[in-house]
């Protein structure tokens, strides 16, 4: 059976040069993250060229995404976060697209790496924390400050709130590369039954319709879990950013 991991491995395709002793290299990693952020540009620009009254199915897929993303936006900061919009948006269809070529066989899922999904997080964890700053001065800080919290339990609360705050990079990030990595191991597992019991015969042909039949359905869950962690991770940076814009509340 092959191994489960071997889809996950990082190759280089060509150097980029080096910085000190350490190499810069252009990985296939590299080559799907420039691939989804590709296909996103083309889908946005085909959809928003020559707007039709009646829309054709790139306009449609390109108005579908905005206004998902726009009304998930409003109803989770409000009028106000519509600032973040472009960030938020490039997020979702990011993720998205990523999530939804690694389920095509023999690509590569690179928001199974735990070092692309920490890359993300830190960049939402980044720009709330330096907008909150910038916005609200030290107001920002009433974060860690829950109203109605009683005096000899604030510090404890307060010490609390640090910690989840100082989290929430690990616990975003985490979120994403764990569901995408386990569901592609369990998927690869199926397949690998399937293979390994076609080789014997009739006999392992008849036993192999039951991981076929896991290894189908899987691969319909996994296009679910493609979207719903994406939805995820966006819902998430929106109610971070709403501490940014009204911190305290």
């Amino acid at each position: 059976m092959a191994d489960p991991i071997h889809q996950f491995e990082i190759h280089k395709i060509f150097s980029l040069g080096h910085i000190g002793s350490q190499e810069i290299a252009f990985t296939n990693s590299s080559a799907y993250m420039f691939g989804a952020v590709a296909i996103v540009s083309v889908l946005m620009l085909a959809g928003s060229a020559g707007r039709r009254l009646v829309p054709n199915r790139f306009q449609s897929v390109a108005e579908l995404s905005f206004e998902f993303v726009s009304n998930t936006v409003r109803s989770s900061i409000g009028e106000e976060g519509m600032k973040f919009f472009p960030f938020v948006f490039s997020l979702f269809m990011f993720i998205l697209t990523a999530n939804l070529i690694g389920i095509i066989p023999y690509t590569f899922t690179v928001t199974s790496h735990l070092i692309v999904a920490v890359a993300l997080a830190m960049m939402v964890f980044l720009t709330v924390l330096l907008y909150g700053l910038y916005k609200n001065g030290f107001g920002f800080f009433k974060l860690f400050v829950p109203h109605g919290i009683p005096i000899y339990i604030l510090p404890l609360v307060t010490v609390i709130e640090v910690i989840s705050f100082l989290s929430r990079p690990v616990s975003h990030s985490v979120r994403l590369f764990a569901n995408m990595l386990a569901g592609h191991i369990t998927l690869k597992v199926f397949a690998g039954f399937v293979t390994s019991l076609s080789a014997l015969g009739a006999i392992g042909v008849f036993g192999s319709v039951l991981p076929l039949a896991m290894t189908t359905a899987l691969t319909a869950l996994e296009l679910l879990v493609a979207f719903l962690q994406a939805y995820v991770f966006t819902i998430l940076t929106c109610i971070y950013l709403n501490d940014a814009l009204h911190p305290g509340h």
